[in-house]
């Protein structure tokens, strides 16, 4: 890919952040291709060309799934019934909300709600990776017990007001090439000196949950905290986290034990009587992996709640 390559690409990228940001605060309102490619500076045939290419699927279709995932958080962390949610995110009425709704989780609103909401967390999914159905009740307790005394051992966990956070950003889709997005980051920020600043920590932002959207379609932000004044460039934007009341956990872990430490402080939230909020989640490393002497991060999990 030669240069000028690189910076169209870019500059698609950083049209398209546009649109996600866009699309995220207006669930409920226009978000047909004329209206969206507006918003990307494209002609709706261009826009809908450069959207697939960068997301793998068609405007349509990624914002009824966005739709239908923010209603499916709400059901499980909110007080709030289909009927409201389907006036929220935008359907015309209940009945259609229902049946797109059935479309992707297989039941409808009222009954996935009805349902134990850890039915659908990454413990005890409907159908399990390998095929096999989830555990029972005797054991899924058996399960929340063990992670709790785990969390007990390994984390600290307190409830604070977080500041608004600044950030520079790398948009990335999936779970797979995460990499990428860091070093491109890092690539930005070195000949800046910006990770000289001893403020300067990484961090990763989560629009989606990996409860309800597929692992190869969540989207976040890789992003640096640079308590510096800089100028969007490339594929590199601004980002800002907003001041909110969160449950925040620090962990010393392994790249395998993510998962369950956001399960786990998930898991303390419901304990302690907290709801989740609408800000997303991130985390916030204070270290290279790399040089850990067991190659663990010492990372805090923030969790946005009511």
């Amino acid at each position: 890919m030669t240069e000028i390559d690189e910076q169209i690409q870019a500059d698609y990228k950083n049209r398209i952040n546009r649109v996600f940001e866009f699309i995220d605060k207006n669930l409920e309102s226009d978000l047909s291709l004329n209206r969206v490619s507006e918003i990307a500076f494209f002609s709706p045939f261009h826009f809908h060309r450069v959207f697939k290419f960068i997301t793998y699927e068609t405007l349509n279709g990624y914002v009824t799934r966005r739709r239908i995932e923010k209603s499916a958080s709400d059901l499980l962390h909110k007080n709030i019934t289909a009927t409201e949610i389907a006036h929220k995110y935008g359907f015309s009425d209940n009945s259609s909300y229902s049946r797109t709704f059935k479309k992707y989780f297989g039941v409808n609103p009222t009954e996935f709600k009805k349902q134990n909401p850890n039915r659908h967390s990454k413990i005890r999914q409907l159908e399990s990776k390998n095929g096999q159905e989830y555990p029972d009740n005797e054991k899924y307790i058996c399960i929340i017990n063990n992670l709790k005394k785990w969390t007990e051992m390994n984390a600290k966990i307190e409830v604070k007001e977080t500041p608004e956070l600044n950030l520079a950003g790398v948009t990335h889709i999936g779970i797979n090439g995460i990499q990428n997005a860091f070093e491109k980051l890092t690539k930005w920020a070195i000949p800046k000196g910006l990770l000289k600043n001893p403020e300067a920590k990484m961090g990763r932002i989560f629009f989606d949950s990996f409860k309800v959207t597929a692992p190869n379609k969540v989207r976040m932000s890789i992003f640096l905290v640079t308590g510096e004044p800089f100028e969007a460039e490339g594929e590199i934007n601004k980002l800002s986290i907003n001041k909110a009341k969160c449950i925040v956990g620090r962990f010393e872990i392994t790249p395998m034990e993510f998962e369950k430490s956001w399960t786990s402080l998930f898991i303390w939230m419901n304990e302690n009587g907290y709801k989740k909020g609408n800000e997303n989640p991130f985390e916030i490393y204070h270290n290279d992996y790399r040089e850990h002497p067991e190659n663990k991060f010492i990372v805090d999990l923030y969790l946005p709640v009511e």
